[in-house]
């Protein structure tokens, strides 16, 4: 079992876990990384607060099995300091508004991770209509502010980090839920984190600290799927479970022994319940 995962750990350091077919495309004014692979229905994958598209990566080649998987970047990770920075997370969601019109898809399956979640959520409830299926990973209505993002925000925000800071990357390893499966799953996910510049995190941390979109889940109609990791500690499974309940035939799946990037190291497994919402199938909630 080390084996495999010390392979799955050097395969996704290497070039061979980023191919796919690749183009910028202009959204709003700005220009945004898009990434395509595999065929069949659409699936958009909304990436999450840090780490850009390249850390859906896993997860895009399990779904590209029968899927075409759409990645993408958002507006500020080109330009982080001279692109036209979102002020809010609506400015996102009518960022992903835009990619789909340019993209001309009809009624595309969206796929939010954590701040992607966000995004999807406010883009489903603005579009309830243009949404084929909703799924949502380490998500909730009302993100609830904890010592711990604030201190993250507050030192982002004011401290240049250099991209080995124990203090920082200690916080993305809280993703894991635990001890990460290897040391080099755990080095993926910071180095890919630290792709994303510190104070776009820290603008992001900040947009969460003012999202609410509680009273208007009742717009959503599409079917909806909530996966929450049993060891999620930055939005535990209960609070992922209770965003499912407040949505109109919504289930939850819950994700055994994954963390809060279990759409990473559980990708195979996200990847059969995002298959089984596809075929029609009614998720548990349980």
């Amino acid at each position: 079992m080390r084996i495999a995962a010390k392979r799955r750990a050097d395969w996704l350091m290497s070039d061979e876990a980023y191919a796919g077919r690749s183009r910028l495309v202009c959204v709003g004014g700005s220009l945004v990384e898009v990434v395509e692979l595999g065929r069949g229905e659409p699936i958009i994958l909304v990436p999450g607060l840090a780490g850009g598209w390249k850390l859906l990566t896993p997860l895009a080649r399990s779904l590209a099995k029968r899927h075409r998987v759409i990645l993408y970047g958002f507006r500020d990770e080109l330009n982080p300091l001279t692109g036209r920075p979102a002020g809010q997370i609506g400015d996102y969601a009518r960022d992903l508004a835009g990619l789909i019109g340019e993209l001309r898809l009809e009624r595309p399956t969206i796929f939010g991770v954590s701040f992607g979640g966000a995004v999807a959520l406010e883009y489903a409830v603005d579009h309830p209509h243009q949404v084929g299926r909703l799924v949502l990973s380490g998500v909730e209505s009302r993100f609830q502010t904890t010592l711990a993002s604030t201190i993250a925000r507050r030192v982002l925000e004011r401290f240049p980090l250099p991209a080995d800071n124990p203090f920082v990357n200690q916080f993305f390893n809280l993703f894991h839920g635990g001890k990460p499966e290897s040391a080099a799953m755990a080095r993926f996910v910071i180095e890919r984190c630290w792709e994303t510049d510190q104070g776009v995190m820290a603008r992001r941390l900040a947009m969460l600290e003012s999202f609410d979109i509680a009273d208007r889940l009742w717009q959503l109609e599409s079917p909806t799927l909530v996966l929450g990791g049993s060891r999620d500690v930055v939005v535990p499974p209960d609070r992922q479970k209770a965003l499912a309940s407040s949505i109109s035939g919504a289930r939850f799946e819950r994700i055994e022994g994954a963390g809060h990037v279990g759409f990473l190291t559980h990708s195979s497994d996200v990847a059969q319940h995002v298959e089984k919402l596809s075929r029609g199938g009614r998720p548990s909630l349980a």
